[in-house]
């Protein structure tokens, strides 16, 4: 069972591959590799897309950040979409229909979690385009933030991986440091420490991503929207956390009781 996207393009034998390398490998799981392409030509477009596969945008997501050229099968906790064994889904289940976002991320936890194995094949090359407009960019990644969080209402598996809950600890940590600022000294140096740190680490990745594309404009639009993607997912995923609570007080509330009664 193979799932696909209305984003996406797969480049022929995709579907052979996969079950090729199934039937190797004994995986349950295979995926491919995102080619992140872009809906529009302009070089804002074109940055958001380099964003979306640079390990400073998305942290260590493989299927989106493998160089071309590599070739390597590698075990990992999820892979783009997936080609899936049917067995599995008599193993642990359906995707959860809770969930607006984050399916398959949370399945291919479960399935981990159950002894099952993703394989991701970087020879399967699947062409995701992306939201290239920075409103609609801006506006999923926010989405994807909070979808980071509300899974956890749901599902009774840790629903996402660490790099999920990056950008809500660092969005987290420059508004503590804000507020402490207001009212102790060192709360100053502790946002400028913050703030510098990740500052530089974008103006130093935003110039190798120009210096990689030979176009120095990349150097002037990239800390823009990698602070972006970062920003709007981190305070996604802590609007996330409001309404996870929401959510839980109104389930519990809600909640059918139990009631007693004599033999």
């Amino acid at each position: 069972i193979m799932i696909m996207s209305a984003h996406a393009t797969f480049e022929k034998s995709a579907i052979s591959k996969c079950v090729k390398f199934s039937r190797e490998y004994d995986a349950d799981n295979v995926g491919g590799v995102w080619r992140v392409c872009s809906r529009g030509s302009s070089i804002l477009d074109r940055a958001i897309t380099r964003a979306l596969s640079h390990p400073f945008g998305v942290g260590n997501a493989h299927y989106r950040t493998v160089s071309e050229g590599d070739s390597r099968p590698r075990w990992v906790d999820t892979a783009a979409y997936g080609c899936y064994k049917r067995e599995v889904f008599s193993k642990i289940g359906f995707f959860n229909e809770n969930l607006k976002r984050s399916q398959d991320m949370e399945f291919n936890l479960r399935l981990r979690k159950a002894g099952g194995k993703t394989l991701l094949v970087p020879e399967v090359i699947i062409n995701y385009y992306a939201r290239s407009d920075f409103a609609s960019f801006v506006k999923h990644s926010f989405r994807n933030g909070q979808w980071a969080i509300l899974p956890f209402v749901y599902s009774d598996v840790v629903p996402v991986s660490p790099r999920h809950l990056v950008p809500l600890v660092f969005v987290s940590g420059l508004l503590s440091a804000g507020a402490l600022s207001l009212v102790w000294s060192g709360g100053v140096w502790l946002l400028a420490a913050i703030a510098g740190s990740y500052g530089l680490l974008n103006l130093l990745t935003s110039v190798q991503v120009a210096w990689r594309e030979r176009d120095i404009r990349y150097a002037f639009v990239m800390p823009l929207i990698f602070s972006s993607l970062h920003f709007a997912y981190g305070t996604g995923s802590l609007w996330g956390l409001v309404k996870a609570a929401g959510l839980l007080f109104s389930l519990r509330w809600t909640r059918p009781r139990q009631v007693s009664r004599a033999c």
